[in-house]
């Protein structure tokens, strides 16, 4: 029987970065391409070469569209990769959109340093352009979900909805006589705007994320708690910013707060800003594929009417400086970069102020440091005193927790020969590796970045 090697280049035991090889004699798969977040030491890894030969990767399968997961691709093309990348159809209109971000990000980046000369290069230069990114564009191929895909004689895969965001699947690879399956990012069992996740029943090996392996979810209602920080925050004459990723969670928000104001639980008057020319972007996209959600089109249009959304930079320091309550919705999600740092410059200060934190926050970022609750932000190189409320909702999270990815492995008709975690800090994956073992004696290895695995 054919030999079958498993090598992480990224994504194991931490949460960014994610890139999972698969080398058999027929095809080296590389599922997932995403660049590295968060601290300083995981980002200088994106500059690094990777520890395979591009040449040798004939197939990228993408399972959805987040940075972490699609954000190489661009690099990966750059250094010589002439294969097919394969995703599902909203993934690749989302991929496109975070991609000429992220490109335009890396080129302002380098200008600034160069203009500033703050950089050891000379001259610093982006990690990828516009042009990098649109160029690999030729080679994305969409596939249609629970649809077998033919990628050798041997070899085939298949996509199914994970529920992390819209487009996004787990992907089921059958080699030779196994199955593996990579599940990406799994999402919630009860999301406000996704149908649940959709389950393969049958594998030999899995390789499994592990964001939330040793936490569950705050299962209170979520609809209470906004009502209760956002009417405390009016009352107080203060704004309420909600930093949040720019595909599926500033989506999902709107949403909600659509149904507080419709509830008359909040003030319908109370502004809802998004300011976020990538979620306005991604909102549309959601729109366009209405169909693989569960709230239509139509009143999507409806919600989005009532939303002030804010594409120009220049509008911003308006918007700021306007004296009354409001709600912000900006990114990044976790506070390392965007417009939502132009807000906490002017609100963190003011305990009238409430942070809501609504999504992972990586080692390294600002969104880290204020649930530890740090005394001090450091923003464009001025500190400025934290003093405003700052509150956690789990219950907005794109992730499983480890209840939800428990279940998610029970699933499986047979319990599989192996499970290999990746994707999580090391405390959450230690922490689901001895859950899984102790409660379904499933053998879990913790992948190690650069180190083979044969199955």
């Amino acid at each position: 029987m054919d030999t079958i090697i498993l090598k992480s280049l990224g994504g194991a035991e931490t949460v960014t970065g994610s890139k999972h090889l698969l080398k058999t004699s027929e095809l080296t798969i590389l599922v997932d391409c995403g660049l590295f977040q968060g601290i300083k030491s995981l980002r200088e890894q994106n500059w690094e070469s990777l520890n395979v030969d591009v040449a040798e990767i004939d197939i990228v399968i993408l399972t959805h569209a987040h940075l972490d997961h699609c954000g190489y691709i661009p690099l990966l093309v750059k250094n010589g990769f002439k294969g097919k990348i394969y995703m599902t159809e909203p993934t690749k209109e989302l991929a496109k959109l975070i991609l000429l971000d992220s490109a335009k990000l890396q080129e302002e980046d380098a200008e600034k340093a160069n203009f500033h000369h703050y950089t050891k290069h000379n001259p610093a230069k982006p990690l990828y352009t516009i042009n990098d990114a649109e160029r690999s564009f030729k080679q994305f191929f969409t596939v249609s979900e629970n649809t077998a895909i033919k990628l050798s004689d041997h070899i085939q895969c298949r996509f199914k909805p994970c529920g992390h965001i819209i487009g996004a699947c787990s992907v089921e690879i059958k080699c030779f006589e196994k199955t593996i399956i990579f599940s990406g990012d799994i999402g919630r069992t009860h999301s406000t705007i996704l149908p649940p996740p959709d389950f393969f029943t049958e594998a030999d090996f899995i390789v499994m994320e592990s964001t939330y392996g040793d936490r569950l979810h705050d299962n209170t209602n979520l609809y209470d708690k906004l009502e209760h920080w956002i009417n405390l925050t009016v009352k107080n004459h203060g704004n309420i910013i909600i930093p949040s990723f720019a595909v599926g969670r500033a989506q999902e928000l709107i949403y909600i707060l659509y149904q507080l104001k419709e509830q008359n639980r909040i003030p319908y008057n109370l502004p809802v800003i998004m300011d976020s020319p990538m979620a306005a972007s991604a909102t549309d996209i959601m729109v366009e594929y209405a169909e693989h959600i569960i709230v239509n089109k139509e009143k999507w249009l409806e919600i989005i009417e009532q939303v002030n959304i804010n594409k120009e930079y220049t509008n911003t320091e308006e918007i700021v400086h306007n004296k009354q309550s409001k709600i912000i919705i900006a990114g990044s999600g976790m506070m390392t970069g965007g417009r939502v740092l132009e807000y906490l410059k002017h609100d963190i200060g003011n305990s009238r102020n409430t942070v809501l934190i609504v999504g992972f926050q990586a080692e390294g970022t600002r969104g880290r440091a204020l649930l530890n609750e740090s005394h001090e932000l450091k923003i464009h190189g001025k500190y400025y005193p934290a003093n405003a409320n700052v509150v956690e909702l789990t219950g907005l999270s794109a992730h499983a927790d480890q209840s939800e990815l428990m279940e998610w492995i029970r699933k499986f008709k047979n319990s599989p020969q192996q499970i290999m975690l990746v994707h999580g800090e090391p405390s959450a994956q230690e922490a689901l590796r001895v859950k899984i073992q102790t409660e379904l004696q499933i053998p879990v290895k913790i992948l190690i970045k650069d180190k083979e695995f044969i199955f």
